[in-house]
């Protein structure tokens, strides 16, 4: 059997009530997904901080420890991975 929309041609699955379904959901969303930005970026920084110590323990001197950590820590700005997409 064939229901209404199917009668009708027309399709449940359109952009525009995909898209309705969406819109309420957003703003939840973007809070959840900033939190989680937060916590990453503050993990980031730990964990760039416990790498340049290490590596100044480990006999590193105090500028090639600074310049590898910068580049350590280039993996978790957030335009690197925007710029991977493109």
């Amino acid at each position: 059997m064939m229901n209404n929309n199917e009668k009708h041609g027309r399709d449940d699955s359109s952009p525009i009530k995909i898209l309705g379904m969406m819109i309420p959901s957003i703003p939840s969303l973007m809070f959840r997904l900033t939190g989680t930005f937060i916590r990453f970026k503050s993990d980031a920084k730990k964990a760039g901080k416990i790498f340049k110590k290490e590596l100044i323990k480990q006999g590193i001197d105090q500028q090639t420890a600074v310049e590898l950590t910068e580049e350590y820590m280039q993996s978790s700005h957030i335009r690197e991975y925007i710029q991977g997409f493109n």
